[in-house]
């Protein structure tokens, strides 16, 4: 299990490092938080939707997670195409062993970026339920940033190159952020558009996170915490799978 735990370091320390990415990371959730929240706040009120910026931030935590979670997988194709991967399938260990460690510490990343910004949202507005509701909160961002770097992990080991990465990001990542409950209740959406986000991964853990914060949410939170714990399991062992099968040359 030690190179599990040199891999989870490994990743926390590269995170750290890069100060820009850290920066980046956080301004853009917060950009959209404070443009989406003050901006459609009053009409949100006036609809009788109560106040925008609490139901926002569950949905602006939840996107923290699906983009660092998908991107530290992505950096899979790094490690290949400059030689670390080769490296590091030269020690003693199974592959099984490596891709947990880079999925642990890829998750174990988002959730700090989201735990930020959760803080970061009590200065701006942001009321949950009770300040306990943090703990909960931190499992259920735990499964959410567990699925996302696992899918990351999966798509990482099917593509070559980053050229096929915004093709990713395009038909991928958006559409499963903008139809994931994240911005607008599911109440009243048509019906094709309610079936799409029902087999939405991320609409469970929006939803999930949504109800430990604020009380509030569209499915059972006996519903969510399951399909959350099945998908982060299916998407990690898919992924650990796909790793395995990995030819570095």
């Amino acid at each position: 299990m030690m190179i599990v735990y040199i891999l989870w370091i490994r990743q926390l320390k590269r995170f750290v490092r890069n100060r820009s990415r850290m920066i980046a990371s956080l301004a853009n959730p917060l950009f959209m938080l404070v443009a989406f929240g003050f901006g459609f706040g009053p009409i949100f009120e006036r609809a009788g939707g109560g106040d925008y910026i609490n139901f926002l931030t569950p949905g602006i935590i939840s996107q923290t997670l699906l983009f660092t979670g998908i991107f530290t997988g992505i950096e899979l194709i790094w490690d290949r195409q400059f030689g670390f991967l080769k490296e590091t399938f030269v020690a003693p260990v199974s592959r099984w062993q490596i891709i947990i460690g880079r999925t642990l510490g890829g998750a174990t990343i988002a959730v700090f970026q989201g735990l930020l910004i959760l803080l970061i949202t009590l200065f701006i507005g942001f009321n949950p339920v009770s300040y306990f509701a943090i703990l909960p909160a931190l499992l259920i961002m735990l499964l959410t940033a567990s699925l996302f770097a696992g899918l990351g992990t999966a798509i990482a080991t099917m593509l070559d190159d980053h050229q096929g990465f915004q093709l990713v990001m395009n038909f991928l990542i958006l559409p499963m952020f903008f139809l994931s409950g994240a911005l607008f209740p599911l109440d009243d959406l048509p019906g094709f558009i309610k079936v799409i986000s029902y087999i939405n991964p991320m609409t469970y853990g929006v939803d999930a996170l949504r109800y430990v914060l604020i009380g509030q949410s569209h499915f059972s939170i006996m519903l969510s915490v399951p399909i959350l714990l099945t998908l982060s399991f299916a998407t990690v062992s898919v992924g650990s799978y796909l790793f395995t099968k990995i030819e570095v040359k």
